[in-house]
C-alpha cells in the first residue's frame, strides 16, 4: 500500500465543523488525520459528520493521547508546526513527502515552548489584511495544497 504523502495532526480541535472539513480534505486528498489529545465534541457528533459526512469512511482517521505520543509513532518524521507567529511563510518552506503537518486548538493554537524547540520547522501563512486569523480549516486546505504541489502531487 502507497505511503500517505502528509498526514494533517490537530491538536486538540474545538469546533466540529472544522475537524469535519478538514476530514473532507484530508479524503479528498488521501491525507491521514491525527486527533490529539482531549478533543472538544465527539466523534459522533451531528455537526462534524455533517461537515464531513459523506466523506468520513474513507478516511484514515487516527486518534493519540498526546503530541509525544505521536512523536513515538513517528520516530523518523518531520513535524512542520503552524503559528501566525512563525517566521518562515508556508510558500517559503520546503515540503518534503511524509510530513506531519501540525495545526493548534482554533482559540489559542499551538503552545509557545513547542513553537520556540522547533523554530525551524514552524511555519506560517501570511495574512495580507486587518484579520487575526484565518479559520483552521482554511489554514490547513491552504498548506496541505502548497505541500502537494511542491512534491508534484497535483495533477
Amino acid at each position: 500500500m502507497e505511503q500517505p504523502p502528509f498526514h494533517i495532526v490537530l491538536v486538540e480541535p474545538e469546533i466540529p465543523p472544522n475537524t469535519g472539513n478538514i476530514a473532507r480534505l484530508c479524503g479528498a486528498t488521501g491525507t491521514v488525520l491525527h486527533l490529539v489529545g482531549k478533543l472538544g465534541f465527539s466523534t459522533d457528533d451531528r455537526a462534524l459528520k455533517r461537515a464531513g459526512l459523506d466523506y468520513w469512511h474513507t478516511v484514515d482517521v487516527r486518534y493519540c493521547s498526546s503530541l509525544g505520543q505521536l512523536h513515538e509513532a513517528f520516530p523518523t518524521a518531520r513535524f512542520v508546526y503552524t503559528s501566525k507567529k512563525a517566521e518562515t511563510p508556508h510558500s517559503s518552506f520546503v515540503f518534503q513527502e511524509g510530513d506531519l503537518l501540525v495545526f493548534g486548538r482554533e482559540t489559542a493554537g499551538l503552545p509557545e515552548e513547542l513553537l520556540a524547540a522547533n523554530s525551524s520547522t514552524c511555519i506560517r501563512i501570511p495574512i495580507l489584511g486587518p484579520v487575526r486569523s484565518l479559520n483552521l480549516s482554511t489554514a490547513a486546505g491552504i498548506v496541505l495544497y502548497e505541500a502537494l504541489r511542491q512534491c508534484g502531487r497535483l495533477r
